[in-house]
């Protein structure tokens, strides 16, 4: 996984234009304590190897201390995109080895997916975990050993979480030491005309953008091609270290989520046999963004963003943890802890939008939000199938699920450690007058964070046609599959039996391969448009693709209609973020966010339940095609709309 994770930085600085050169230039901090570490570290395992006794006999002091330097040395150096999560990555492959005396723990049954035997093992350095998922599987580190079977050719082995952070910040420092100009000594990075500072603190985010948007003051000339790469927004973010540490958590967390989500409706389905008591348990997911939103985002409004995310990741580690103990007792008991993962996600999520113009710069916002939502879309594309690799190895019974439940716990927390390194400025919150208790003023705080969206013609108006829009995405959710299985004709593949699972899984993934794409591009090449009229264009032509799902029964049209649909999708949903971000005070940001994903969460959710009763009557396909008329409705209201054209 290391390998991968090197192999494809390296490829991609390559691409981008990036110099070999430059790795060999890199100005590392305390590169002795680096060097020692990796000499204790490797000088151990050989050393035991080769049969010295006082090694062996030392293994765990010698170790431990390895893994101590390395974790100082990097932490020295977190300034540098990518090691922060090498760091992280470090400290649970350490922690793990400690656990077990200075031995690195490997799972038998991951071993065995990948066609490997226990005398495939470095016997000096790795021990056996018990196959069983018990106490002991636990105690000695099972969640973050290596537990996870690669099986691609050439660089078939079992990798822990760990790895995935270290090859991930590996990864991400090779790309972007690459293509680094040279590093001035204020901390900017030179783009070859003109120096644009690094984004440290928070400090600078209210600067004015000059021109040239930070990329030098120059207009007589254009800058040279690697300078003008270099100051591409999706480089600059890459340059930036806070950054690379905000996405790498997010993204393994992700993926670590896709893990859960999978095993947790295999799980529920095993215990009951039962579609519906299955179902619940999504919609148990589903109901606390509609009642608990807009208290979540007062909250997170008081609280200090970072320590929102934090405790987030931590209090979800441990009821994501508990999840498979809880359905082994009753099945009944998983219903309210995935309500409470849902809440507590809830905190999560306004204070993660809050965080973004916090270590980023203002002309980089718009490439932010596309950075963050490719990587939700990529954790659809390929954590779902690897999800499903990783569930059907485990087998359906309870015990041997849990594993995926102890692996997305250990990617939360891996996550919480890492945004720990990441440096914020404090914000100056205006103290807040109480009124008369704790209870009403927390209700002022709330109204006040309606009357800011009410008031702000752009965002109000943005909304209110976000909700006719977006009734859309709950009508397909909810009828996709009967869709699949009743409107598409059959005789394609020449399967009636299944047609309508696979054609389902196909358009789905057409619709995550859009999101890509869309993510993609709105970052490249979005901040050439007014976001205004993306939202626009993105809601019309979404509207006329989904019209155009509905009314086909062709399976090829109707993939086509999808990417289409997944394309339109992030082109008006990152414009939409973006905008938020920048309009509304960082102060009030949790409660403004919170309020419009509740109304929006509010009319998806009615959408669903109306389009199921239209289809009893209806056919599926022109209840789908109606819903994007309302669609291309909004879009139409919104071109009409100056505040929402113009902004």
């Amino acid at each position: 996984m290391i390998v991968i994770g090197l192999i494809g930085g390296l490829v991609a600085g390559l691409l981008a234009g990036g110099r070999l050169t430059r790795l060999i230039d890199v100005r590392l901090r305390w590169v002795g304590l680096i060097v020692l570490a990796l000499a204790i570290r490797v000088g151990t395992q050989l050393a035991v190897a080769n049969g010295v006794e006082a090694a062996d006999t030392l293994r765990l002091p010698l170790y431990a201390s390895s893994f101590g330097l390395l974790i100082a040395g990097l932490w020295m150096n977190r300034n540098h995109p990518g090691l922060l999560a090498v760091a992280v990555g470090a400290a649970s492959n350490g922690l793990a080895i400690v656990l077990n005396g200075g031995w690195m723990p490997v799972w038998p049954p991951a071993l065995a997916a990948v066609g490997m035997t226990t005398s495939d093992l470095n016997v000096s350095f790795h021990r056996l975990l018990p196959t069983e998922l018990n106490a002991e599987f636990l105690l000695r580190g099972g969640p973050i050993a290596d537990i996870i079977p690669i099986p691609l050719p050439l660089l078939t082995n079992v990798s822990s979480i760990g790895d995935a952070f270290i090859a991930a910040g590996l990864g991400w420092f090779v790309f972007a030491t690459l293509l680094r100009g040279k590093e001035d000594p204020h901390g900017g990075i030179s783009l070859g005309a003109g120096t644009r500072p690094v984004a440290d603190s928070g400090i600078g985010l209210e600067r004015p953008i000059v021109l040239g948007g930070g990329r030098g003051a120059g207009l007589s000339a254009p800058l040279p091609i690697g300078a003008r790469i270099r100051g591409h927004p999706y480089i600059r973010l890459a340059l930036d270290a806070r950054f690379a540490a905000y996405w790498i958590a997010q993204t393994i967390s992700l993926f670590g989520d896709r893990l859960h989500q999978v095993a947790l409706g295999v799980l529920v389905y095993a215990l009951t046999d039962s579609p519906l008591l299955t179902g619940l348990v999504f919609l148990a997911a589903t109901l606390p963004n509609i009642f608990l939103g807009p208290i979540a985002g007062t909250f997170v409004d008081r609280w200090e963003h970072k320590h929102v995310l934090i405790a987030s990741d931590v209090i979800r580690a441990v009821l994501v943890l508990i999840l498979p103990f809880a359905a082994m007792v009753d099945v009944v008991l998983v219903y309210p802890l995935v309500f409470l993962i849902t809440a507590v996600s809830l905190f999560f999520r306004p204070a993660k939008v809050a965080m973004l113009p916090r270590i980023v710069h203002a002309d980089d916002l718009l490439a932010a939000n596309s950075a963050t939502w490719t990587a939700d879309t990529l954790a659809d594309i390929a954590g779902f199938p690897i999800a499903g690799l990783f569930v059907a190895l485990l087998g359906t019974e309870a015990r041997e699920l849990s594993l995926a439940f102890f692996a997305d716990s250990a990617t939360y927390m891996l996550s919480a450690v890492l945004l720990v390194g990441i440096s914020v400025s404090p914000i100056a919150r205006a103290a807040v007058p109480r009124v008369g208790s704790a209870i009403g003023t927390f209700a002022a705080e709330l109204a006040d964070g309606w009357r800011f969206l009410r008031r702000q013609p752009t965002l109000i108006q943005n909304t209110l046609i976000s909700i006719i829009a977006q009734m859309t995405v709950g009508a397909t959710l909810a009828l996709m599959i009967v869709y699949a299985s009743d409107a598409l004709d059959p005789a394609f593949i020449g399967n009636p039996q299944n047609h309508g699972t696979i054609y389902w899984s196909a358009l789905e993934t057409a619709i995550g391969v859009g999101n890509l794409v869309g993510g993609l591009a709105v970052g490249a090449i979005g901040a050439r448009f007014r976001k205004g009229w993306l939202v626009v264009g993105g809601f019309v032509v979404m509207g006329l693709a989904t019209i155009l799902l509905g009314l086909t029964s062709n399976i090829v049209l109707a993939l086509v209609a999808a990417a289409i649909i997944g394309i339109a999708n992030l082109v008006y949903i990152i414009p939409t973020q973006t905008i938020f971000i920048e309009l509304t005070p960082i102060e009030m940001m949790g409660r403004v966010v919170a309020l419009r994903s509740t109304m929006v969460f509010g009319a998806m959710t009615m959408a669903m339940a109306v389009s199921g009763i239209l289809a009893e009557t209806l056919p599926v396909g022109a209840v789908i095609a109606g819903f994007g008329v309302l669609t291309v409705l909004a879009g139409l209201i919104g071109a009409l709309l100056p505040a929402v054209r113009d902004s």
